[in-house]
């Protein structure tokens, strides 16, 4: 019988990890799933252990010479000026052993992701070590390697001619993937960022549409700083469903970052757990309505790993299987058994406290500011809706 989702993981995944100070953890991989369990929401039937992905694969998104590059740099053999032409060895993507065969892990995981709903062996499939949306086709980038969520959607495309709508709801502009579909109209890319004025990668202006081919089917929603839960899930709202009915998709990719939370150390914005309940909420009606409950789901950023990843991406299962009303006190279990490794008093509730941080200057103004963008974002939609019968 068809699963309602599976849980893409096994301790491989672990692997991805530039330093012990890099704030790229995969730890939070194992954080979220002992609090899965430690609730009885997920058992080892549901687990699927994810593949390494061929090179066959890795190449319908990157360049050959980059991904020999990315094997010579882990056994360390590349020379450090081609390290630098490729973004490795940077700041952002320092270089680590092995990390072809821990990126390319990272990509097989989800592309069986892809394979389970495609296959028909789950309606939905969540691979949170995935998500890795700041990689171009030759180069590193902003913590990412190789970009599993554009290699999966040229899978789909290659493999089972899907028409894929991407959802990218991280505070990073998800610029590798728009990269990779700009010119097609058969893959719609939607993300929903802090505005690149003060966020790295700088890009996601609302105004980049596309080309070619591609041209009205790239959309970005760049909020202002400060945006808190009502402005963000508007602008979420709205635009996915608005979207959607345009596009009309086979499946639905969503990319959860969840670094738009008030505590994470690298954005300027200021959501909630209560966005992080109803981004999936949403995500999941649109798949039943528009996909027959295609929905595969990958992780991405979040870097306060004790505090807001782990609650925010159990909302993300617990709705793909349909306990998504879990509420009140953690299990005791969990935060004793994580309050001893982390820097940080561990939160004692599914919800964040409602005065969680003061009230944030200028909020009308971020307010308006931010439904003027949805609908400057929306126009090429919106024009397209009047001109049906």
């Amino acid at each position: 019988m068809k699963k309602d989702a599976v849980f893409i993981y096994s301790d491989e995944l672990l692997a991805y990890r530039f330093s012990k100070h890099h704030p790229f953890n995969q730890q939070r991989l194992l954080l979220t799933l002992d609090l899965l369990k430690q609730i009885n929401a997920i058992s080892p039937e549901d687990i699927v252990a994810p593949r390494m992905a061929t090179e066959e694969e890795l190449l319908l998104n990157h360049q050959k010479p980059y991904i020999e590059a990315v094997k010579m740099a882990s056994v360390g053999e590349l020379p450090n000026h081609q390290a630098e032409s490729y973004g490795l060895g940077t700041e952002d993507t320092p270089i680590f052993q092995d990390m072809h065969k821990a990126s390319s892990r990272l990509v097989g995981g989800t592309l069986t992701a892809v394979d389970q709903v495609m296959q028909g062996k789950a309606l939905h499939a969540l691979h949170l070590g995935g998500g890795l949306h700041h990689g171009f086709s030759g180069k590193a980038s902003g913590f990412c390697i190789y970009n599993d969520s554009a290699v999966a959607i040229k899978y789909l495309r290659e493999k089972y001619n899907a028409r894929v709508m991407y959802i990218d709801t991280d505070a990073h502009h998800g610029d590798g993937v728009q990269a990779s579909f700009y010119d097609d109209d058969a893959v719609c890319t939607l993300s929903l960022h802090e505005t690149g004025r003060y966020l790295f990668p700088g890009t996601g202006n609302v105004n980049e549409w596309g080309q070619d081919r591609g041209y009205g089917y790239s959309f970005n929603i760049p909020l202002d700083a400060f945006t808190e839960d009502d402005s963000f899930l508007n602008a979420y709202s709205t635009s996915i469903m608005e979207i959607a009915e345009y596009f009309k998709p086979d499946i639905i990719l969503t990319q959860n970052g969840v670094d738009a939370h008030y505590h994470d150390p690298l954005t300027h914005l200021s959501t909630t757990m209560r966005t992080y309940r109803n981004i999936p909420k949403l995500a999941h009606k649109l798949a039943h309505q528009y996909c027959n409950g295609k929905w595969i789901a990958v992780g991405g950023g979040g870097y306060d790993i004790w505090r807001v990843v782990p609650r925010a991406w159990s909302f993300i299962w617990l709705e793909m299987t349909e306990h998504a009303e879990v509420s009140g006190p953690l299990p005791k279990e969990w935060i004793e058994n994580w309050q001893e490794k982390a820097p940080v008093p561990l939160l004692k509730e599914w919800d964040d406290p409602d005065d969680m941080y003061d009230p944030i200057p200028r909020r009308l103004d971020i307010e308006e500011k931010n439904e003027q963008t949805v609908d400057r974002a929306l126009y090429f939609v919106r024009q397209e809706q009047k001109r049906k019968p």
